[in-house]
């Protein structure tokens, strides 16, 4: 298993489907080591959530959409919060992904915790903010939030990914 480079990622990304779409300006975006994903929403959990080993048990919390004010700033007070992104990723049978919060994100005791972007799986992606900091955080739209890494896997899957998630809130 090898990271993909800045290069590669470029030449993934100008292929039918792109490894990323829908991104702001790529030229910031694509690091040397993988792609920013940048801030569509931000969404509060309004109940509870269960999961078990089979899937027929799964219920996901509803979440409420938080607005941004007029200068497209929200404030967000220490907890958990469901984000979306603006980029939609379509990843190759043997490609796999993993994320990492941006330092920034860090530095202001706010943390992203995500989930493996398993190869095969194409959409736009969701994740979990933590907001550790006492005071809060505040956070504008669009913002680069975290650094998707792509990583070249020793074989393409013979079946990629085709769970419940597989193309969900592409439009």
């Amino acid at each position: 298993m090898s990271l993909l480079s800045h290069d590669e990622l470029i030449s993934l990304i100008n292929q039918k489907p792109p490894l990323v779409e829908y991104m702001i300006d790529p030229k910031v975006q694509v690091q040397p080591n993988g792609v920013e994903l940048t801030l569509q929403r931000v969404e509060i959990h309004e109940g509870s959530g269960s999961i078990a080993f089979d899937n027929s048990e799964r219920k996901l919390p509803e979440t409420k959409n938080l607005d941004f004010d007029d200068k497209g700033w929200v404030h967000l007070p220490k907890g958990s919060y469901k984000i979306v992104f603006n980029e939609i990723v379509n990843i190759p049978k043997n490609i796999a992904a993993i994320a990492k919060p941006r330092s920034s994100l860090l530095r202001c005791g706010a943390t992203v915790e995500t989930a493996v972007w398993d190869a095969g799986y194409s959409g736009r992606s969701e994740s979990l903010l933590v907001v550790y900091n006492e005071n809060g955080f505040k956070i504008k739209k669009d913002a680069r939030v975290l650094q998707l890494l792509f990583f070249r896997l020793g074989e393409e899957v013979i079946k990629g990914y085709s769970g419940v998630y597989q193309n969900e809130n592409i439009k």
